[in-house]
């Protein structure tokens, strides 16, 4: 029997992201603002582009200001996709 290897693609589910916790105020889930510098293509100044994302948070336990790592799933809601990892 042989076994191949095969290549870990790109998809939204094993993509990992961090970022700040803004909002908590939902139950089981927070938003989290996501910071990244985008270079314009023409003036080549950093701009900061930010993003917010719904994220599941089964326990409550992460409050806002504090740092979280998370990675997608399959679909919980209409715009969760998205669960906590890591404090």
């Amino acid at each position: 029997m042989i076994v191949e290897n095969k290549p870990v693609l790109k998809t939204k589910i094993n993509r990992v992201f961090t970022g700040v916790v803004i909002s908590d105020k939902m139950d089981k889930t927070i938003v989290v603002q996501v910071d990244h510098f985008k270079v314009h293509p023409r003036y080549y100044k950093r701009c900061k582009v930010s993003k917010k994302f719904k994220v599941h948070n089964p326990n409550n336990k992460v409050k806002v200001g504090e740092k979280v790592s998370f990675v997608g799933c399959r679909p919980l809601s209409k715009d969760k996709k998205w669960t906590v990892l890591s404090k």
